[in-house]
């Protein structure tokens, strides 16, 4: 299984190094929106409005939405270019594909994470010491690994790209309204509120916001346990059609 893990993990690197676009968009894009969001606080800057507590979940939420979409994108664009089917019929085993998939990514979202991680201290001057530097990059790179996780999941249901497209929004709209990273969850309705916790940036924008008091390892363990979760959830709903 090792070795077809790393066969798959092979072949989507070398595809990812060949789609400049998807590079581009995947590593570029999010330091664009930052710096935005820099000019952005500049502009609307009051005494009691705490950029540091409310730049680094912002971040983590973009590292959050655009590897779910390009990856659920992606994957769909996979499948319709019959390379699943492909990989079935050479006798690679369900987990063998997820798992080659999810390690190639990885190495995009590993970078994408410190390439934002070294904006957010240039541009808004976090002043964390090293460790809570390290559990930040942490979170925020899990945060994509899970992101990676759910697009493949979504993918899982979707025929076209046309039929993925509409997941997006339905994913994305509850990780900014519900989950805490603009009013706190807790504030929500109560009929509303426990849409929160099928949110990863609920988990994520906890353990970023418990750093100001040093790190919470059960928060950091509920973001691995959803993350677990949603990886066996792609594992299982992975067909060689739809």
């Amino acid at each position: 299984m090792f070795s077809q893990i790393l066969a798959v993990a092979s072949r989507v690197l070398h595809q990812v190094r060949r789609d400049r676009r998807f590079l581009t968009l995947s590593l570029v894009a999010p330091l664009l929106v930052i710096f935005m969001l820099d000019l952005f606080f500049d502009a609307v800057n009051r005494p009691f409005f705490d950029k540091q507590s409310f730049v680094p979940p912002i971040a983590a939420f973009l590292v959050h939405f655009l590897t779910y979409m390009l990856c659920a994108i992606g994957l769909v664009r996979e499948r319709t270019q019959q390379t699943l089917t492909r990989m079935f019929v050479s006798g690679y085993q369900r987990m063998s594909i997820i798992g080659g998939y999810m390690l190639a990514y990885s190495v995009l979202a590993t970078l994408q994470s410190i390439l934002v991680i070294v904006e957010l201290q240039a541009l808004f001057q976090l002043n964390y010491e090293w460790e809570r530097f390290l559990w930040l990059y942490l979170v925020i790179w899990m945060l994509a690994l899970i992101s990676i996780a759910l697009g493949i999941f979504v993918s899982n249901f979707a025929r076209n790209e046309g039929q993925v497209l509409p997941m997006i929004p339905l994913v994305l709209v509850p990780s900014v309204f519900l989950s805490g990273l603009i009013v706190p969850a807790a504030d929500l309705p109560a009929w509303i509120n426990w849409i929160s916790y099928l949110t990863p940036t609920y988990y994520a924008n906890n353990a970023i916001q418990s750093l100001k008091n040093g790190v919470d390892y059960g928060l950091m363990l509920q973001l691995l346990v959803y993350g677990v979760i949603i990886l066996s959830l792609s594992v299982l709903t992975l067909r060689e059609e739809n």
